[in-house]
């Protein structure tokens, strides 16, 4: 069992593309803020080599809009650094693009359609109080 939890938290109106796009992102902002979680390389029978993964599971949840500002304002409080994607986002090409619309919101106007959290377990269960399992 693990002390941490991983959650990516998807705002629950997302077509399936966007919901795959925004946990990919997601995933790679909570992995590149905490590197130790990814393993060692995988290595089949015959000694191809393969990307290593997250040591951890990741769980994946689903939430309306006023949960989803609900559980940022509850890991803001918390001093969890979060990773997150805007609606806005969608429209944009690359990351500089996606750095700039990100800055013209606060945390009260933000369409938040995912947030990507690691913490200690009760405290990631607290913050996603609200949110369900993605379906």
């Amino acid at each position: 069992m693990f002390e941490t939890k991983i959650a990516i938290v998807l705002r629950d109106d997302l077509a399936p593309w966007q919901a795959l796009n925004v946990t990919a992102f997601l995933a790679t902002g909570v992995t590149a803020q905490h590197s130790e979680i990814i393993g060692e390389p995988y290595v089949d029978r015959v000694g191809n080599r393969f990307s290593p993964l997250s040591v951890q599971p990741v769980i994946v949840l689903a939430a309306d809009a006023d949960t989803m500002r609900a559980v940022q304002q509850r890991a803001l409080q918390r001093g969890i650094v979060t990773s997150a994607y805007t609606e806005e986002m969608f429209s944009t090409g690359h990351d500089a693009a996606n750095r700039a619309v990100f800055a013209q919101f606060a945390p009260e106007d933000a369409r938040l359609v995912g947030i990507g959290l690691r913490a200690e377990r009760k405290l990631v269960d607290k913050v996603t109080k609200g949110a369900r399992m993605h379906p």
